[in-house]
């Protein structure tokens, strides 16, 4: 069983195999300071995501290695609009996406199928099933970081989503530590969506109190 999961790495130089298991333990890491709307999801991601644009680019994953890239520019985005306060308190706390926010969203969907398809196409590279998956996942995860960094609920439902696909993804490209942490990342998502649930249902409540208490 366990040369059926793990015999490719025989053949995987050491220093890819150790960079793999770093990007893997920053990214759970990442992932678990999200879902308790901590901002060391940000430094955590940053290390991740510099790893894996370099080891993704190399596996010939170009949609996924993107995805890296550009998780690390939304996360310095991030990092900054998470700590920018008003009068003392969060000026962008945990909230619902608005309708210009979906279409932003639907946007950014499409302009990122098209973009990712491209580049393939450039690259000639759409020569397994996989390549169109890795297509689908690129515009699902950049909706996903988009609505991250915004601090909307509804990020972590494209999480969800790219991080269950994900999970066959890597075991049949033969990174079977990556799949192993996308299956970890699905049930931190489904966490991480009740916990932010909460917290939008608390404050709901004290915004109520607290009007109650004005009158």
């Amino acid at each position: 069983m366990i040369d059926f999961f793990f015999a490719q790495y025989a053949n995987y130089p050491a220093s890819e195999i150790a960079l793999e298991l770093m990007g893997v333990f920053f990214g759970l890491a990442s992932v678990w300071f999200a879902k308790k709307d901590n901002i060391l999801v940000f430094p955590t991601g940053l290390i991740s995501t510099f790893i894996y644009a370099y080891l993704l680019w190399k596996w010939e994953l170009l949609g996924d290695s993107m995805i890296n890239g550009y998780y690390f520019i939304m996360s310095i985005y991030g990092w900054y609009h998470w700590t920018r306060k008003k009068g003392g308190e969060e000026e962008f706390p945990v909230s619902l996406i608005t309708k210009k926010e979906k279409s932003t969203a639907v946007v950014i969907f499409i302009l990122t199928l098209v973009f990712v398809y491209l580049v393939y196409q450039y690259f000639d590279k759409f020569i397994n099933w996989f390549n169109y998956v890795d297509t689908f996942l690129t515009a699902t995860f950049f909706v996903g970081m988009w609505l991250m960094a915004k601090r909307k609920i509804e990020n972590w439902i494209f999480w969800i989503v790219g991080d269950f696909i994900s999970i066959p993804l890597y075991f049949f490209k033969g990174y079977t530590f990556t799949a192993l942490q996308y299956l970890i990342f699905t049930i931190l998502a489904i966490y991480g969506y009740l916990e932010w649930k909460e917290i939008l249902n608390k404050k709901k409540t004290e915004k109520g109190l607290f009007f109650n208490d004005a009158l």
